[in-house]
């Protein structure tokens, strides 16, 4: 018993002697000058998602596109108008989400919870709708402002988007395998992630 409680209590002085270093190293660190901190910061890694949109070194979409100065203001000013159409949509949204989770919390009946969640299904399907409409409306308007020539490599950017999004997205076949086993079906291959 004593052992143990030794054992115990040097672990723990070793513990807070540790934690007191590097509290201390942390503290002269944060008083160094500015250069040094710095320094300190270039050498924590920049972690990026596989797969994520800074992983690409293909030329920005307005660049491939080569719009002309006019088409890059048009193009902002549409994005603009656009992201004013929708926010009163995603603010609906988000209030109609809020809202079924409030039921889900709530201590009403299950049949009644079950009744005014399909209300909100229904609802955030057809602020969904028009959220798309409004996307396909706003694609329109941007192909509208560009050339015959530009509106082909449109729609090579779309084409390889569209296979690149089937190559990342492609899940296995579901439903029992034959043999038992979980997990994907035998013939499955992961897709290949690019880097």
């Amino acid at each position: 018993m004593k052992k143990a409680l030794i054992m115990a209590s040097l672990i723990a002085f070793s513990m807070t002697s540790v934690i007191a270093a590097e509290t201390a190293v942390t503290t002269e660190a944060a008083t160094k000058a500015p250069a040094v901190q710095a320094d300190i910061q270039k050498v924590k890694p920049d972690f990026k998602r596989p797969g994520s949109k800074n992983d690409f070194k293909k030329p920005p979409f307005e660049e491939r596109l080569k719009l002309t100065d006019k088409q890059k203001e048009q193009v902002n000013e549409l994005r603009a108008k656009g992201h004013e159409q929708m926010k009163p949509i995603m603010e609906q949204v988000k209030a109609k989400k809020q809202e079924a989770e409030a039921i889900k919390r709530s201590k009403m009946a299950v049949e009644m919870q079950e009744e005014k969640l399909n209300e909100i299904r229904a609802d955030l399907k057809e602020l969904q709708k028009q959220a798309h409409e409004l996307r396909m409306q706003n694609m329109k308007d941007f192909e509208s402002i560009l050339t015959k020539k530009q509106k082909k490599e449109l729609a090579k950017i779309k084409k390889e988007g569209r296979k690149r999004f089937e190559q990342e997205h492609r899940r296995p076949p579901m439903g029992p395998r034959p043999d038992g086993e979980r997990g994907p079906r035998p013939g499955y291959q992961q897709p290949a992630i690019e880097k």
